[in-house]
């Protein structure tokens, strides 16, 4: 089933057909919208709810997993712009309760050099893999509605050995931007969804954006997120669209729409939210997989030039955010799926990814927004 904007049932069809491949492919819903040269194209495809013909949003909620991260490090910058934190300034200056090593810097939580331990586990080069906060299986399903506060969540980070010194390496840690959030808070004295109203939620009049915290629900209406996994022997499959999102938290833990996420990075992309130095810095990527500060950048090759994104996935719903260096053209989606404690949908997801970007920034439809700086 799918759905197009109504009086433009033939305006794209190759990205009604990309998205009805990724249903195809292992998805249950398809969320896409595209921003370019040729206007607005929105549609859907799949069902929002497993096992009911549900007619797929184009629109609707979702959680957006990692995909948070940006709005985070955008905050971050934003107060940095209004003199109130320094992106050079050890963390340990506005957080010394936890005995940070003078080191970690604003910048290296942002950039996910700070070496941290991952709080959500991690998975070493030779195949170990150290867990840490219980996010698969029976377990998570059990305590699903368990609240984290993020100082528990940090402490058990720095209670497992560091990945190596502040700044002389890269390594993707959720715990990063719990402090980061924990650093706004302590500046601001008022609630990170607090901040995240003020600086950019209400200016660019963002209504279906939600820092959830600890709050279970999710607004309505939404498609549905699903858990697969074994109990007693049986393979159950649950509806774990509500759940306390506290043990990602800032690493994962918003709520959107692919019209905010629009509104969002374009603005950001244009240089409406930050100051040109401060953009610049946040685009500027370190060299192991391109990570800038709370962006990725993407080379996309002769012709199309670069891209800056930031997707996430959370337990069986995921986020796509690109966007052009000027904001121009953007593509925003959201996905929801069956997920499992294998992950088994990674590789669809990465697909997606691909299947996606080709259609939109690989087609010659962006031509003209897809310079460089």
């Amino acid at each position: 089933m799918s759905t197009i904007p109504p009086g433009r049932p033939q305006d794209r069809p190759e990205l009604q057909r990309a998205i009805e491949e990724l249903v195809a492919s292992g998805f249950l819903g398809v969320q896409l919208r595209v921003n370019d040269e040729h206007g607005e194209w929105a549609g859907g495809a799949g069902t929002r709810e497993l096992g009911r013909n549900a007619e797929p949003l184009t629109d609707g909620h979702f959680r957006i997993g990692s995909t948070t991260k940006s709005f985070v490090a955008t905050s971050v910058l934003m107060l940095a712009a209004e003199g109130r934190v320094g992106v050079d300034a050890p963390v340990d200056d506005h957080l010394p309760e936890f005995g940070l090593d003078p080191r970690i810097t604003v910048r290296t939580l942002l950039q996910h050099t700070s070496g941290l331990f991952n709080h959500t586990g991690e998975l070493h080069e030779d195949g170990t893999i150290v867990e840490g906060i219980p996010w698969r299986g029976k377990e998570w399903v059990d305590h699903r509605f368990r609240t984290y506060r993020p100082e528990e969540l940090v402490r058990l980070s720095l209670s497992k050995p560091a990945r190596f010194a502040p700044g002389t390496g890269w390594s993707y840690a959720n715990t990063n931007y719990v402090l980061a959030r924990l650093v706004i808070e302590s500046v601001t004295g008022r609630s990170f969804a607090e901040e995240l109203h003020r600086l950019i939620l209400g200016p660019l009049g963002m209504t279906g954006t939600v820092a959830p915290g600890s709050s279970p629900e999710i607004p309505e209406p939404h498609h549905h997120s699903y858990y697969r996994y074994e109990d007693a022997g049986q393979e159950r499959t649950l509806d774990v669209t509500r759940h306390d999102p506290s043990w990602v938290a800032a690493g994962g833990d918003m709520i959107s729409t692919t019209r905010d996420l629009h509104t969002y990075f374009s603005a950001l992309m244009a240089g409406k939210l930050l100051p040109p130095e401060l953009l610049a810095e946040m685009r500027t990527p370190e060299p192991t997989v391109g990570y800038g500060l709370g962006v990725f950048a993407q080379d996309l090759g002769p012709g199309a030039g670069t891209v800056f994104h930031h997707n996430g996935a959370t337990i069986g719903s995921a986020a796509l955010m690109y966007a052009t260096p000027d904001g121009g053209t953007t593509l925003t989606a959201g996905l929801n799926y069956v997920d499992d404690p294998g992950l088994s949908i990674a590789p669809a997801f990465q697909n997606a990814q691909q299947r996606l970007v080709d259609a939109v920034f690989r087609t010659g439809q962006a031509s003209r927004a897809r310079r460089t700086d």
